[in-house]
């Protein structure tokens, strides 16, 4: 039985999902979903937070202020309401109607930046939004995901060792990209543990993590418009890259055999797909993915069939 008395303290579930029967595949995916934040941003969140305060830049009287497309901002509204802190969410319109909800019925304030930067697009907008409202009024404290040490420490010190106790025979472990906390808080891990497990990173085609062109991405999570200070590409084993129409097939596949996962968590799954086709084709390793969030907040993009035709014409 788990008991907790405050729902911010509920971080692991324990719940892989093997993908054999489902998809012939020798993975073990790793559900995130199972908190009262619905992600794996609840790690990032507690940990920003817990940060603040060590640094004594936390005072009573601070609103704390974060920009982000989604989860993180549900996350750090879940953590803010239980224990008592204000938070206000910098967003864009990627963010889907149900994170908008999910952050105001937490409590928290939410603003939406609705023109993208012409270099940098939503994330830049979003981030000057931040840091003017942080110049106007001291009592804003933004936690900046994008540079704090906190988000790689969150998954260096929680989401690696507890995946690692359960899979001590890990050899390759794959990890979506956005601001980089997770895979590289994950990759130091295990090079400082001497394990030789992988880490594969997963991004997203038109994200600018890896080098590659700028471009239109319409499921928000993975990837960035603009290169992220924690992304470090020489602790990753290698990195694959996904098309957003691969995602959604993806998503949609595995929803047909009742798995509903969040397009985050699509894209790493198809990401792992691709990267053992070629690496394992006799299927010998052991390898895990970690599945951010669960689909229930894609129910009107990722699921709807209305905005896939408008979105993704080519994909059924």
């Amino acid at each position: 039985m788990i008991s907790v008395s405050r729902p911010h303290q509920l971080l692991d579930s324990g719940i892989y999902v093997n993908l054999q029967e489902i998809l012939g595949l020798n993975l073990h995916v790793k559900c995130e979903g199972f908190n009262f934040a619905g992600s794996i941003k609840l790690r990032t969140a507690r940990r920003l937070i817990e940060h603040a305060q060590l640094n004594g830049d936390l005072r009573p009287d601070s609103v704390l202020v974060e920009s982000s497309s989604g989860n993180l901002g549900v996350a750090l509204a879940m953590v803010a309401a239980s224990t008592g802190l204000r938070f206000l969410c910098v967003t864009d319109p990627r963010c889907t109607t149900l994170n908008l909800g999910l952050m105001r019925a937490l409590g928290a304030d939410v603003v939406v930046v609705d023109e993208a930067e012409p270099n940098g697009g939503f994330l830049a907008a979003r981030k000057e939004r931040v840091r003017q409202m942080c110049a106007a009024d001291p009592h804003y404290l933004w936690l900046d995901q994008y540079t704090n040490p906190g988000n790689c420490l969150a998954h260096y010190e929680a989401t690696a060792p507890v995946i690692a106790k359960h899979f001590p025979e890990l050899d390759v472990l794959f990890v979506g990209t956005g601001t980089g906390g997770t895979a590289t808080g994950c990759a130091r891990y295990f090079k400082h543990n001497g394990s030789g497990v992988r880490v594969i990173a997963v991004d997203t085609v038109g994200s600018v993590n890896f080098g590659g062109a700028p471009g239109l991405r319409r499921i928000p999570g993975l990837g960035a418009s603009q290169p992220m200070p924690l992304v470090e590409p020489a602790l990753y084993t290698g990195v694959e890259l996904v098309a957003e129409e691969d995602t959604v097939r993806m998503c949609r596949t595995l929803a047909r055999h009742g798995l509903l996962l969040g397009g985050s968590s699509g894209t790493v799954v198809q990401g792992a797909r691709k990267w053992l086709s070629h690496n394992d084709p006799q299927q010998e390793l052991t390898a895990v993915a970690i599945a951010p969030d669960l689909g229930e907040r894609y129910i009107d993009t990722v699921y709807d069939d209305n905005w896939l035709a408008d979105n993704y014409p080519g994909v059924g």
